[in-house]
């Protein structure tokens, strides 16, 4: 661990010298008006003093990056006092598989132990932060209620709250940015993959979740965490942003990333959305479904997707590129799915309301309500939503 004497010449060069890493843009990253984004754990300048003489631990992965160099290896340079990292799903490297328990360990380049927050220990415990002053949360989200990021987030603020320590956010532009779609989510259907009463695609940055879930008293017992966001620079929710590492192993592109909020329900019934394959999230399948489908592909284990569903087995179904698929959040797929599959008892498991957020979507979907008709339903809960957005907002529409 690197404890620089020097700490204060280096913050004052940073402050005075731009930065080397703010001023190239990475590949992949929008611009608007000729300047590049400028991601949140880039503008050093704006958090490094708040990060002098405290003891730090960081919530990161694979994408918590300042260009090519990983956030942990940047700051041990600039001498922060680094004590250790929390690790969420798919873990820090990000190459575990969905749903797969994270463990403890220690990590080779930089010798920081590494606590897991997903399996058991989703919350860092009041010992894990007895020798912490500022906890650092910088990972890239894609905008869906359901990717567990977020459920990260809200327990390390929840644990920051109870043990009266600062947590800073280095905020990230989220490429589903530009649309607020879905139902919003029954709390009595609350799980880890949907905390928050918020819609599918809810158009909000993690930084700006961070606000709503602060100050709509969404933490145990409306406790409220001392929060600093460490905003985007040059950016706004109608930007495209192509992220330039995959979030995780099974959202590999842009294409994969637009079609997830819609295909991810797929998730709580018996269609395959390509897990195992070269394009997950981009092909939708079942092995019974070749009399109506004719393209097909077949699963096999691979880093990230281990024993995937028909894992050997050719499934017919359908292959989305940028020319097929609907933007935002769409039911149409889902529901022509379900009529072509003979066995429609067996269609949805039990995972599919947890992944929807309440009990109403899979009744519509087996009485035949269209896809119009079931967006009408939940339309009022939507506006309100909208309507709650607007005070969170740190980038414009």
């Amino acid at each position: 661990m690197l404890k620089s004497a020097n700490y204060n010449i280096i913050i004052k060069v940073i402050i005075l010298i731009p930065l080397f890493f703010s001023a190239v843009c990475c590949d992949g990253y929008s611009q608007t008006d000729g300047e590049s984004i400028i991601v949140g754990a880039e503008r050093t300048n704006q958090y490094l003093p708040l990060l002098k003489d405290k003891k730090v631990a960081l919530v990161v992965n694979q994408t918590s990056t300042i260009k090519a160099t990983h956030l942990v290896d940047s700051l041990l340079r600039l001498g922060v006092d680094i004590e250790k990292v929390f690790a969420p799903e798919h873990g820090f490297r990000g190459k575990a598989d969905a749903g797969a328990i994270v463990k403890n360990g220690i990590d080779e380049k930089s010798g920081l132990p590494i606590i897991s927050l997903y399996g058991s220990n989703k919350k860092p415990t009041k010992d894990q932060l007895s020798d912490i002053d500022i906890v650092i949360f910088d990972i890239q989200d894609v905008g869906a209620r359901f990717y567990t990021y977020i459920s990260t987030m809200h327990y390390v603020m929840e644990a920051c709250a109870e043990n009266n320590k600062l947590l800073i956010i280095l905020d990230r532009p989220n490429p589903n940015g530009m649309y607020i779609e879905g139902p919003v989510l029954d709390l009595a259907h609350q799980s880890f993959v949907g905390m928050h009463p918020i819609p599918i695609l809810h158009g909000l940055t993690v930084g700006e979740l961070a606000g709503m879930i602060n100050n709509e008293g969404w933490l145990n017992d409306s406790l409220k965490c001392q929060l600093e966001v460490i905003k985007v620079a040059h950016y706004n929710h109608g930007m495209h942003y192509s992220l330039p590492i995959k979030p995780s192993p099974n959202l590999p592109n842009d294409l994969s990333i637009a079609l997830y909020p819609s295909l991810c329900l797929f998730e709580g019934t018996v269609i395959s959305v390509g897990r195992g394959t070269a394009i997950p999230f981009q092909q939708i399948g079942h092995p019974k479904l070749n009399d109506d489908y004719t393209y097909s592909f077949i699963p096999t284990s691979t880093e990230g997707a281990k024993y995937p569903p028909f894992e050997g087995e050719e499934c017919f179904g359908l292959k989305f590129d940028s020319k097929l698929y609907n933007e935002g959040f769409t039911l149409q797929y889902l529901i022509n799915f379900y009529q072509a599959f003979d066995e429609k008892d067996k269609f949805f498991n039990n995972f599919f309301t947890k992944l929807v957020g309440n009990q109403s979507l899979r009744e519509q979907i087996e009485a035949g309500f269209t896809e119009e008709e079931i967006k009408l339903s939940w339309q009022t809960d939507l506006n309100n939503y909208k309507n709650m957005r607007k005070k969170y907002l740190l980038y414009e529409d």
